[in-house]
C-alpha cells in the first residue's frame, strides 16, 4: 500500500507539472456544475494504477533466456559456479584446442603389424619434417616375432607401413628360405634434414621429408648378415630382393646408379607424376680373384722371342740368333766351325764394324714421361 500510495503521489505531481494542468489552472475554478460524485471519480482515478497479471506458469518461456541456452553453456556457466575454481581456468579450458584424429594409417597401422609410436610433428628448418610421424621401432610378423631396426627410424606413417609390409610381405619367406628367421633390418640412414646425396645446396632430398630409408642388409637369427650390396652374396636372392622393393617402392637406388649407393639401397615413396617410378640398381657378379688386365704367364713351349740385339745382327748380314737352349747352342758352333767354302772370303774381306748403338733418348728431368690413363 505505501508504495501504491507513492506511485499516486508521483503520477499527480506529474500531471500537475504537465501542460494540461497548466491550462485547468489557468482556465480558473472548476465548473459550477460539476458535484462531489465527479471530484471522488477524479480522486480515484488519480490514486488506482493498473499494473500486468503475473505471468501463467504454463506459459512458454521468452526467448534470451536460460531455457533456450544451449546445454554446454548452461554446463559452463555451472562449471564457473563451482567453488575452489576460478573463471579464468574455466575459459582456459574452454580455448583449448581438441587433438587432432588419427589419420587413416595411423588407425590401420596397429601394434601387431609395428611397433610404431607417434611422435610430434617436425617443421623446419626450410621445408624439412612433415605431420603424422612415428618412430618405427619394429615390425610384427604375422607369428609374433619381431624385427627390430637397428637404429629405430623416424619417419612419416605412410612410409612405415610400406616398410612393414615390404618386411613381412616379402623379406620374412625369403629369409625363412635361406634356413633362418629375419631378426633385425640394417637402418642406414632416415630422418635427415639435408639435400640430395648430402650435397649443399641441392634440391630437398625425401630423407628431408621423412620419407625415406637407407638399407644396408638384414640379419638372421643364427647371426648370419646378408648385406645386399655385397657381392659374394647369391645373385639369385640379391635379385629377389631387387624385384622385391622395386614393387612397393617408388625410387630405389643402388648399386650403379650413382657412386652416392655404392654400399646401401635408398627407398622411398617420392610422389610423381603419373605414379612414375625409380628403380635404379644394378645386381653385379663378384669380382674375378685375378685383374683381367694382367697378362696370363708364357707357356713353356711358346717359341723364344726375338730380342733387340738379334734385330741389330741381323741388320749386319748374319743370321738372327734364337734365344732359345737350342739356338744359343748352334750360333756357337757355327762361330767355332766356318764352312769350307767361305774360310777364304773370310780371311781375304775387311771385318764388318758393329752398327752403332744409339744414344738413350732423355726427357727434361732425366725421366721418361708417360701419357696418363685416367
Amino acid at each position: 500500500m505505501v508504495s501504491a500510495a507513492a506511485a499516486a503521489l508521483a503520477l499527480s505531481w506529474l500531471m500537475a507539472g504537465s501542460p494540461a494542468a497548466a491550462r485547468s489552472r489557468d482556465a480558473g475554478p472548476p465548473h459550477a456544475h460539476a458535484g462531489p460524485d465527479h471530484a471522488a471519480r477524479r480522486d480515484h482515478a488519480m490514486t488506482t494504477i493498473p499494473l500486468p497479471q503475473p505471468r501463467p506458469a504454463t506459459a512458454p518461456a521468452r526467448a534470451g533466456t536460460k531455457a533456450d541456452a544451449p546445454a554446454d553453456s548452461v554446463k559452463g556457466d555451472k562449471d564457473a559456479r563451482e567453488p575452489g575454481k576460478e573463471p579464468s581456468e574455466t575459459s582456459r579450458e574452454a580455448k583449448t584446442p581438441a587433438p587432432p584424429q588419427p589419420s587413416a594409417c595411423r588407425v590401420a597401422l596397429t601394434e601387431e603389424i609395428a611397433i610404431a609410436p607417434s611422435i610430434p610433428p617436425i617443421k623446419g628448418p626450410g621445408a624439412c619434417g612433415g605431420d603424422d610421424l612415428v618412430r618405427l621401432e619394429a615390425v610384427v610378423l604375422p607369428d609374433k616375432r619381431r624385427v627390430t631396426l637397428t637404429p629405430a627410424a623416424t619417419m612419416r606413417c605412410t612410409m612405415a607401413s610400406a616398410v612393414a609390409n615390404w618386411v613381412r610381405s616379402d623379406l620374412a619367406p625369403l629369409a625363412a628360405r635361406l634356413g633362418s628367421p629375419i631378426a633385425a633390418l640394417d637402418n642406414y640412414d632416415s630422418y635427415q634434414c639435408r639435400g640430395r646425396n648430402n650435397v649443399a645446396g641441392a634440391q630437398m632430398s625425401e630423407h628431408g621429408r621423412a620419407n625415406a630409408l637407407d638399407v644396408r642388409g638384414f640379419k638372421l637369427a643364427d647371426g648370419r648378415m646378408i648385406e645386399l650390396t655385397d657381392r659374394t652374396q647369391p645373385r639369385d636372392l640379391r635379385e629377389t630382393v631387387l624385384h622385391s622393393v622395386c614393387t612397393h617402392f617408388a625410387t630405389v637406388l643402388g648399386p650403379d646408379s650413382d657412386w652416392y649407393h655404392e654400399d646401401h639401397i635408398h627407398l622411398d615413396l617420392a610422389e610423381r607424376r603419373s605414379n612414375y617410378r625409380i628403380c635404379q640398381w644394378d645386381v653385379l657378379d663378384p669380382l674375378p680373384k685375378v685383374a683381367p688386365f694382367m697378362p696370363a704367364a708364357r707357356p713353356d713351349d711358346a717359341p723364344p722371342r726375338e730380342t733387340a740385339e738379334t734385330e741389330e745382327t741381323g741388320k749386319g748380314g748374319t743370321a738372327p740368333a734364337r734365344t732359345g737352349s737350342t739356338g744359343t747352342a748352334e750360333a756357337e758352333k757355327h762361330k767355332a766351325e766356318p764352312a769350307p767354302g767361305d774360310a777364304a772370303e773370310a780371311d781375304e774381306t775387311e771385318p764388318v764394324a758393329p752398327a752403332p748403338t744409339p744414344p738413350p733418348v732423355h726427357s727434361k728431368g732425366g725421366k721418361k714421361k708417360h701419357k696418363s690413363r685416367s
